[in-house]
């Protein structure tokens, strides 16, 4: 065999390799795609999150509720004294599903996103109550009651009160502030995300 023939078997052999190399490249290249940011598009990852937690506290303060006439005599018989202690948990935040549209601004590369201003998600008991009733005479015979859901509800009116103070509102206000910008930083990346509370 010639030595020619050789060389232009190895050539093509190699030009029809390289030329499925490129073409198989050609075909099923990656695409590069770019992601558009537009407001439409925050709003929906904002709109996902619903009402986001941004601060939980906890208190445990005892509560005393007294039923009494004004006259000690008829206390003695039908007054009541509730003494009742437990854990509350309160959670605060933003609802997310609250922010329109026109709230989201995209100028450049600027995102400003108006926010409404921390609200009260709930109010929770954690583990038990500890309740102590004390009851006047017939009314513990007549009207008894353990007193429990009396406590509960002013453990939860207490816990609201507390927590919807202007200080950890403040607080939770802020918090959210920092979380709207974190979740808005993930969509529109390399973009200053400035918030607004209304």
């Amino acid at each position: 065999m010639k030595p020619w023939r050789i060389y232009a078997g190895i050539v093509a052999i190699v030009v029809i390799f390289g030329g499925g190399l490129l073409l198989g490249w050609r075909v099923f290249r990656p695409v590069e795609t770019t992601r558009v940011v537009n407001a439409q598009v925050i709003l929906t990852a904002l709109r996902d999150r619903g009402f986001l937690v941004t601060q939980t506290f906890v208190f445990d303060q005892p509560v005393t509720i007294t039923k009494s006439s004004g006259s000690a005599f008829k206390d003695f018989f039908f007054g009541q004294t509730i003494t009742a202690r437990g854990a509350m948990e309160v959670n605060l935040g933003i609802d997310l599903a609250k922010v329109a549209e026109s709230d989201v601004v995209v100028e450049g590369d600027t995102v400003t996103v108006t926010v409404p201003a921390a609200s009260l998600f709930n109010v929770r008991l954690l583990g038990p109550i500890d309740v102590k009733n004390e009851q006047g005479i017939l009314k513990r015979v007549l009207q008894n009651e353990d007193g429990y859901n009396e406590a509960l509800a002013e453990l939860s009116r207490i816990a609201e009160e507390t927590a919807t103070g202007s200080e950890f509102m403040s607080r939770a206000t802020d918090r959210a502030k920092d979380e709207v910008r974190r979740l808005v930083g993930y969509v529109a990346q390399g973009k200053t995300v400035n918030v607004v509370v209304k």
